[in-house]
């Protein structure tokens, strides 16, 4: 036991708690989900506001491109593979904007194509994450961007925050799955001159 009293004397161990969790994971940062299915952002939604975080959800590029430059999220988590406008093009717009182009992205994907496609043309996104993933993935992926100094949470004004999506029924909670599966249509890859 005094072997243990040393060790707390020497490293300052004054019977304190820590005031921040060990990972130094921001919460409530405002996080925003792209992806075409329901499925994946109800997940990805799920496992980001059981730590606090504001989650905000586009069902397409489009959607994506506009919430991100009215509400400028801390984060993105955005799939390559969707039908229209492509993650890779969502990526370009997003770094070719003013209001954007800092924002950390860490694309998702469970193409095995548009994985190598990714690693061959990294248009400037932060991470990668692919399908199936689990909680444990997401949370090393948003320790990662801490760590390195790109995910900052931004301190909004009161007028400036951002409504949270209603909550679902215990039922609902229940019902979204705690990994994320990759959609049939992930299997494919868009058509030449669809990014």
């Amino acid at each position: 036991m005094a072997g243990f009293e040393l060790i707390k004397r020497m490293f300052g161990d004054h019977g304190e708690r820590r005031a921040a969790p060990r990972s130094g994971e921001p919460k409530e940062a405002c996080i925003l989900v792209v992806d075409d299915s329901p499925t994946i952002r109800a997940v990805l939604g799920k496992m980001l506001a059981q730590n606090r975080h504001v989650v905000l959800k586009a069902a397409d590029g489009e959607s994506a491109l506009e919430i991100a430059r009215t509400e400028r999220p801390d984060l993105v988590f955005l799939d390559i593979v969707m039908p229209g406008m492509s993650g890779f093009a969502v990526l370009r717009a997003l770094r070719h904007d003013l209001l954007t182009r800092d924002i950390p992205i860490v694309m998702i994907s469970g193409n095995l194509q548009a994985t190598e496609q990714f690693y061959v043309q990294r248009f400037g996104a932060d991470d990668f994450m692919k399908k199936p993933f689990g909680r444990g993935e997401v949370f090393a992926r948003i320790d990662n961007l801490t760590c390195s100094g790109r995910l900052v949470v931004r301190q909004r004004a009161e007028t400036e925050r951002i409504p949270a999506e209603p909550e679902p029924s215990a039922a609902e909670h229940a019902a979204i799955p705690d990994i994320a599966m990759p959609d049939p249509h992930d299997m494919v890859m868009p058509p030449a001159g669809q990014d």
